[in-house]
């Protein structure tokens, strides 16, 4: 076995197989300070991640819904921050979605982002893949990493930061304080070419908008029953990775997805 092939099967092991949820005492009481409460919301659809809220505080009464299609768009307990959308093309309504709950630091989620990016692009639009965070407590820089490509998104460059994070997740992820946040600054000012706000992002990375956005994709996670990251769900179900023969490899990853996706499409 190749040396890079090795790489990647234990990448994907960290990912798949080590990613389960061990709360320390620390993030235990972060979980309970940033309880959300999704009792507004319908939640019948959450295996599919689709989330209706209301166009008011929580608990409301609100009937108007702010969604569209099935991704979660602003609303008082996401800090008025819109779900990520990869996949979707000008013109072009997604035939449906696929829900991906991933950590920028998790190491299967770093591996297997390129060839994710690779399957959606290949549909031209009829396929569209809805990201949340799902941060795992043992991960440090987990929550710094998704705060500033959230911050990024709020000036139009979350999937371009997103994937920078992802390919340079060995340069950030024991960084800690100021050595951290100047990366993340240098990473956006590259994404950006120089043509974004530097001051505006370093301050949204710090931001109750940002940070409620966050939590509330975990939130989300929690209550569909995430316990590891990449977490994907195709047509209501999550990927059971029993059934994929040769995940640890790209074409053995992607022939799986294309499978579970002309399925889809099939029926429809």
């Amino acid at each position: 076995m190749k040396k890079s092939t090795i790489i990647i099967v234990i990448l994907l092991v960290a990912g798949f197989v080590g990613g389960g949820i061990f709360l320390s005492e620390k993030s235990k009481k972060e979980a309970e300070e940033n309880k959300v409460n999704l009792d507004s919301y319908d939640l019948s659809s959450a295996i599919f991640g689709k989330i209706e809220g209301t166009t008011g505080a929580a608990g409301s009464g609100s009937s108007e819904t702010k969604t569209k299609n099935s991704e979660v768009v602003e609303t008082e307990d996401n800090g008025g921050i819109d779900d990520h959308i990869k996949g979707k093309v000008e013109g072009v309504e997604p035939e449906f979605y696929i829900f991906e709950y991933a950590d920028f630091q998790c190491p299967g989620c770093a591996a297997t982002n390129p060839w994710i990016n690779e399957i959606i692009e290949s549909y031209n639009g009829k396929v569209a893949i809805v990201y949340r965070s799902f941060l795992l407590s043992y991960h440090q820089n987990a929550r710094a990493a998704a705060s500033a490509a959230e911050a990024a998104g709020l000036q139009g460059y979350w999937k371009e930061y997103a994937d920078l994070l992802f390919a340079n997740q060995s340069e950030w992820e024991t960084l800690s304080g100021s050595g951290r946040k100047e990366k993340f600054i240098e990473y956006f000012r590259g994404i950006t070419k120089g043509a974004g706000d530097e001051k505006k992002f370093a301050e949204d990375m710090a931001s109750e908008a940002v940070k409620a956005k966050i939590n509330f994709d975990m939130a989300i996670g929690k209550k569909v029953g995430i316990s590891a990251t990449p977490a994907f769900y195709i047509d209501g179900k999550d990927i059971d990775w029993t059934e994929v023969e040769n995940t640890s490899t790209k074409a053995g990853f992607i022939e799986y997805f294309k499978k579970k996706i002309d399925e889809k499409l099939n029926k429809e």
